[in-house]
């Protein structure tokens, strides 16, 4: 992962709602709104969840209905990318000029990614405790981006202690903060959680985005997040699991421009005056200037003097050096003081 600047994942997920042309659209959204990634979800609905699983509460809301029946299996199943979806999702990325993202959700699925060799592997809040999956994907090698919704410090050192032993460089981890409610009320957002995993387990930080709008994802890049994760739509009142907490195009555009916006202004954080304020300092500071009109020799007193601008004369700071001074010429009132005035 380049660490100079954040790296944003635009997460098309399943809003492509099974439709490849709807999955090409969004990666033309993606890549007009400035993402570094678009990243889709690979899984087999099969070796994803049982026959039995029931959707979630958000789930089940969201779809409205669209939904079947209750459980997960028939939800996921339309939304499955086979291999030539992916292989046709990658070309039209290479096309738009943005970079292909997929998180595997199975072992099946981690084994068309590693095929596709990927650039980078990220690891969703559920396979966080998923020790044959943690295990297989620390052996590719490959920077790692891992989320954790739901999780404790412990379960996030735990999964980062596998991924190590099976290859994964500690080094190129990331691990974003992350709340798996869609969308997450701001009370829950917890945004500090981001730094305190920083701070105690030394990775690099990032954190994946499941609140309405963007100052979140924003704020979290003021706080040190290295990679921002959010998931967007081309319309929120479509059908499908997460459209509701989705941005619409021109909000992940606004969002990209906030977050390089933010990425300028942290600066090199040495506090000095910046180039484009240095031709304001005379006119914003003040100078010493005589307060009245003054005779050759007399000896300077604060009542002689006031300081008014502009400020590319002697700096009121050096209004001890020129107390108790002599003028070495009658001078007039609201005369700029300067040393070769001084006897």
């Amino acid at each position: 992962m380049n660490k100079t600047q954040v790296l944003i994942i635009a997460e098309a997920g399943v809003n492509h709602n099974g439709d490849l042309a709807l999955a090409k659209k969004l990666i033309e959204v993606a890549a007009a709104a400035g993402a570094d990634y678009v990243k889709f979800q690979t899984f087999l609905a099969k070796n994803l969840v049982s026959a039995h699983a029931k959707k979630a509460k958000y789930q089940i809301e969201n779809l409205g209905a669209a939904s079947e029946d209750d459980t997960q299996y028939s939800m996921l199943k339309q939304y499955e990318l086979s291999p030539s979806d992916h292989a046709t999702l990658i070309a039209h990325c290479k096309a738009c000029g943005i970079r292909f993202l997929s998180t595997a959700f199975d072992l099946e699925s981690l084994d068309l990614l590693r095929q596709i060799d990927l650039d980078l592997y990220k690891i969703p809040s559920g396979e966080i405790t998923n020790l044959p999956y943690l295990k297989e994907l620390g052996r590719l090698g490959k920077p790692i981006v891992l989320s954790t919704g739901m999780a404790t410090l412990e379960d996030i050192e735990a999964a980062i202690q596998v991924l190590q032993a099976a290859g994964a460089d500690r080094e190129t981890i990331t691990v974003l903060h992350c709340n798996t409610e869609y969308p997450t009320p701001m009370e829950d957002v917890n945004l500090r959680a981001m730094q305190t995993i920083q701070t105690r387990l030394g990775v690099a930080i990032g954190y994946s985005d499941h609140t309405l709008g963007i100052e979140v994802p924003v704020a979290a890049v003021a706080l040190g997040a290295v990679c921002i994760e959010k998931h967007f739509t081309l319309d929120r009142s479509m059908p499908g699991p997460d459209h509701a907490a989705s941005l619409e195009p021109e909000e992940l555009k606004a969002m990209v421009k906030a977050i390089r916006n933010i990425e300028k202004a942290l600066g090199h954080g040495l506090k000095t005056p910046s180039p484009s304020e240095i031709k304001n300092m005379a006119i914003a500071r003040k100078s010493i200037h005589l307060a009245h009109d003054l005779a050759q020799g007399t000896l300077l007193s604060e009542a002689d003097l006031v300081m008014k601008r502009p400020g590319d004369g002697l700096s009121p700071m050096e209004l001890p050096n020129v107390l108790g001074k002599r003028l070495k010429y009658a001078l007039a009132a609201d005369h700029k003081l300067d040393l070769k005035d001084l006897a």
